[in-house]
């Protein structure tokens, strides 16, 4: 199937054009001469950029982040202001701080060795385990639902230029990706995706009313880096890529999906572990009756956006299709788990009273 790209705005040029990685070799030159920080890069695997962990040695470790070429300037420095404000609002908040370079740009654009402009960044590291290699109790799960409460304060007077941009990740554009439907796979997958998007242009009149601010909207377990024997238990939350103004119920119900389990056997109910991260939310943010009906659909769609995007960007991109499909598979299963639920039980799941 052709794609049109100018005709979908929600889907960013940036999750389809392809580009030339940087070699760890040269990210170790970049850092140098931008940051005067010499030390030796490890490639992350990431969606679109090119991210490094720099080790300095007695300087410390530190995150280089190469931008995809055709991220605009606006967008990134949107990201860099929202980490600077979350600073200066909540300097409890385990957010990396981004660094200027030698000559005080903080964003300096190189152009690589393949003769590409692209924007760098240099953010703190910050040290734990990556949350989707461990596990958590539900008392660490409140912990995390408290850090996004916390987060969502912070960002609540942030305003910028490039805040509003339209994003394929923000659910609140499902419905604009329906065209990449020929991508997933055809049978009970397809069935699945085309009835979660049947249910969001149900439930899309009531979001559009919903409150809306500049939100993280990507806290999945990959986000957030975690120290088991810290009473605090979240020690970083990172990777503000997707961050945009959205509706504060898009932004909870990211963070919840994400805490689904991978594996679940024949339980009936797979908000268990999602409610343990809601209640430690609402120990400090506050969320109405119609938000509380609209995240578990909200769920649901962000499961559709997840399997419309990576099985298209497998097939644009199949040298990268093992890391862009490593949460699709588990997702089919919650997809069939929502498609066994009737719309009053969805809008219950996170209303009615536990046993």
């Amino acid at each position: 199937m052709a794609l049109n790209l100018q005709d979908k705005p929600a889907r960013a040029s940036e999750l389809s054009d392809a580009c030339c990685p940087v070699s760890a070799a040269e990210a170790e030159v970049i850092a140098a001469r931008l940051y005067d920080i010499c030390g030796s890069a490890t490639r992350f695997e990431t969606e679109k950029d090119d991210t490094f962990l720099l080790d300095s040695g007695e300087r410390g470790k530190f995150v280089l982040k190469i931008a995809h070429p055709s991220e605009q300037m606006e967008e990134l420095d949107f990201q860099v202001a929202l980490l600077r404000h979350v600073a200066e609002r909540a300097p409890n908040l385990p957010v990396p701080r981004a660094y200027r370079d030698v000559d005080g740009e903080e964003l300096p654009v190189v152009t690589t060795s393949a003769g590409e402009r692209r924007v760098v960044r240099l953010i703190a590291f910050l040290p734990g385990t990556p949350l989707d290699r461990t596990n958590s109790t539900a008392l660490q799960r409140e912990r995390i639902g408290e850090v996004l409460a916390k987060l969502r304060h912070a960002m609540a007077d942030f305003s910028h230029p490039a805040d509003s941009r339209t994003l394929a990740w923000d659910v609140t554009h499902l419905l604009d990706l329906s065209d990449l439907l020929d991508f997933i796979p055809a049978g009970s997958k397809r069935a699945w995706t085309i009835r979660a998007l049947e249910r969001f242009a149900e439930i899309k009149p009531r979001l559009d009313r919903c409150r809306r601010q500049v939100l993280h909207n990507d806290f999945n377990t990959s986000n957030l880096v975690v120290d088991p024997t810290s009473p605090h238990f979240v020690t970083g939350v990172i990777d503000f890529g997707d961050a945009v103004r959205t509706a504060i119920a898009v932004d909870v119900s990211t963070a919840l999906m994400n805490q689904m389990p991978k594996a679940f056997g024949d339980r009936q109910d797979l908000f268990r572990e999602p409610r343990d991260v809601l209640r430690g939310y609402l120990r400090h943010a506050d969320l109405t009756n119609d938000e509380l009906e609209l995240i578990p659909f909200l769920a649901q769609g962000r499961l559709a956006v997840r399997a419309l995007l990576t099985c298209w960007r497998a097939e644009l991109f199949p040298e990268n299709s093992r890391y862009i499909l490593r949460n699709t598979e588990a997702g089919w299963a919650h997809l069939e788990w929502f498609n066994g639920l009737s719309t009053t039980q969805i809008s219950e799941l996170l209303t009615r009273e536990e046993p």
